[in-house]
Parts: structure tokens; C-alpha cells; sequence
């Protein structure tokens, strides 16, 4: 299980051919890596499976491979019913038919993580070891302010102000994806680690995503700010996996308001900063002592959160979908009335 969904294998992975199974959606979430938090979102898992269902299903009108096979809903048997389209549900669905791919063991030796044994046990069929991320412009909260100077872009400001900065072009940048801490690497790193994938490839991959994704936003009175895609690697072609295009994946805004996870996780910076500064210094502790379990070094625990935070992004989950899918899934407020609730958390 992830911090958020449940995996289910119906068929596991062999040589040369990839399985079957099923991502159900829970209402948990997740921030600063820390895992399944104290609270519950109602509705947050079948909100994030329809919206990436829509877009999977997008991604396939403009011919991108994707590992997505289809939906079921609430009452139906995954073991005796094919997957549905998405516009053959009549109630918003939690679990997403997908084709597995093989997840080797990635070994540890102190900090260095051993991926040519990954791609050895790989074959031809495995999940891409690295997370795209692409972006369209750079939020408040966006780790790229740490890491990289304005001047990189050909951004006329010495330093980066406080608002949202559109970047002239969208930029594509890789991170690991199965280390205990997550990491921005260079290309060469990149291409090191990314083992038969084409790293020219998951570019073009990610962008065609970003692309797609942009103009339904658009479409919708949406602004993209930036997402991430994975990949598979089947026998040679790039497929785009785990799901796309939601709230937790990518970030999002609506008149100017930030509406995705970003919400909750400056809640928590507002809120419980020595929570997020705990879990700050302990995988910088980690790092130094180079062991994996950064968790275990952290002294604080996070504080649930008040109950009209949590109706307050459930609203924002299931507005949100309805306005981008231009469907009334959820019974919820508008857009309109839940931007302004957020604006006031």
C-alpha cells in the first residue's frame, strides 16, 4: 500500500509481459513524506480516481501510452466485471484498473543505492526508477526556489519575489523515486539511473503530459502550475503510470487560489511549524548518519486537523473535480463559494 491508495494484483508481472491489477483510493493523505496522517478526507480517494481516470482517458485521445485499463464503481466486482470508460459511471469511482509492472528491490549500501542490481532483476517490464516533473510556473511553495536561481530562466529579477513566477517555457527536471529521501538529480545522474529508458523520451514524454493536461485546465478556468508523471518501461515503450493530473499529483489554481495539497501543507507550515521543522531537521540527521529511517529520528508528530479544515478540502477535492471534469460528480458548493473558504483557512 502507498500512503494513499491500496494496490491489488490480479495478474503479477512475468518475463516479457506486464500484470494486471487495481489501485482502490483511499481518503487518506499524505505531506513531507511523513505517511498516512491522522486525519481522513472524505471523498479525497474517489475524487483523485476520477479525476485521473479523465485524464488518463485524455492522455489516450492524443495517442500517449499509458498503463490505465479502465474504472469500476462502488458495486462492482473487479473479479467477475470488465472496467468501465469513465463516462459509463453513474457514481464517482475509487478503483482504477491498471497494468502492473515489476518493482525490483533497490539495495542499500549506507547511502548509496544500488541500481544496477534494480535493473538487473528488471527484464523488460519494470517501473522507471525516477519521478518527471515538469513545471509551468514556480509557486511560493515550490522546492525549485531552493535550488535554483531566477537567472537560470531568463527571469529579469535577482532573487524570487513573493507570488506565483510563469516561467517562459515549462521545464522537465528528475527526481528519484524509490529512495528513502527523495532527490533532484542532474541529467547524467538521470540518464545513470533511468537504466533501458530513453531520458529524451520521459522529456517528451512528460511534456506531451503537461501539455495535455494545461489545456484542460485551461478549458476549465484552471491555471497548471506544475505535476509529475511515472513511467513504465514495456519491452521498449514508455508508458505513463501510477495517475495523473489530480490534486495530489500536480498543483493547480483557481482565481489566483492555490488549490491542491499545497492547501493543507501550508496549513501545516502555518499551523504545527515545529512539526514541519522537526521533520526537516531529522532527515537532514538521516542524511548525515546515513541510515533510512528518517521517521524514527523525529521527535514531534503532526496534529490532526481541526474539523472545518477537513470539510473544507473535502469541498476543495470534490469541487475541484467537478469543475475540471465539467461534471457534477460530488454534491458540493461551487467553485466559486469553495476557493473563498479556502482563501480564509
Amino acid at each position: 500500500m502507498t500512503s494513499v491508495k491500496e494496490i491489488h494484483a490480479d495478474r503479477d508481472p512475468r518475463e516479457g509481459k506486464l500484470g494486471r491489477g487495481r489501485f482502490y483510493f483511499t481518503d487518506d493523505y499524505s505531506v513531507f513524506d511523513w505517511g498516512r496522517m491522522p486525519d481522513e478526507i472524505p471523498e479525497k480517494g474517489a475524487a483523485l480516481c476520477t479525476m485521473g481516470a479523465a485524464n488518463f482517458e485524455l492522455l489516450d485521445v492524443n495517442h500517449v501510452p499509458t498503463h490505465y485499463r479502465g474504472v469500476y464503481e462502488a458495486n462492482d466486482d473487479p473479479t467477475e466485471t470488465d472496467p468501465k470508460e469513465l463516462g459509463e459511471c453513474e457514481t464517482p469511482p475509487r478503483t482504477m484498473a491498471i497494468e502492473l509492472a515489476r518493482v525490483p528491490d533497490l539495495p542499500r549500501d549506507g547511502e548509496a543505492y544500488d541500481y544496477e542490481a534494480y535493473h538487473s532483476a528488471a527484464a523488460d517490464g519494470y517501473v522507471v526508477p525516477l519521478e518527471i516533473v515538469f513545471r509551468n510556473t514556480v509557486p511560493e511553495g515550490s522546492s525549485l526556489r531552493r535550488r535554483r536561481s531566477p537567472s537560470e530562466f531568463d527571469l529579469d529579477f535577482a532573487e524570487w519575489p513573493d507570488e506565483v513566477v510563469d516561467l517562459p517555457e515549462p521545464i522537465v527536471e528528475f527526481s528519484t523515486k524509490f529512495e528513502e529521501q527523495d532527490r533532484y538529480l542532474s541529467r547524467d545522474e538521470a540518464e545513470a539511473i533511468a537504466g533501458r529508458a530513453s531520458l529524451d523520451r520521459l522529456e517528451e514524454l512528460a511534456l506531451g503530459v503537461n501539455t495535455v493536461v494545461t489545456m484542460r485546465a485551461e478549458q476549465t478556468g484552471f491555471t497548471h502550475e506544475d505535476g509529475k508523471i511515472e513511467v513504465v518501461y514495456d519491452d521498449g515503450t514508455l508508458k505513463v503510470a501510477d495517475v495523473v493530473g489530480t490534486f495530489d499529483e500536480n498543483r493547480f489554481s483557481y482565481r489566483g487560489q492555490e488549490l491542491s495539497k499545497e492547501v493543507v501543507r501550508q496549513y501545516y507550515r502555518r499551523t504545527d511549524p515545529d512539526w514541519v521543522e522537526a521533520v526537516s531537521a531529522a532527515k537532514s540527521e538521516a542524511k548525515a548518519q546515513g541510515v533510512a529511517d528518517w521517521r524514527g529520528l523525529c521527535e514531534e508528530s503532526p496534529d490532526p486537523l481541526p474539523v472545518e479544515v477537513v470539510e473544507t478540502v473535502s469541498e476543495m477535492y470534490a469541487a475541484g473535480t467537478n469543475g475540471y471534469t465539467d461534471f457534477e460528480w460530488f454534491d458540493a458548493p461551487s467553485l466559486d463559494e469553495v476557493v473563498e473558504t479556502v482563501r480564509g483557512l
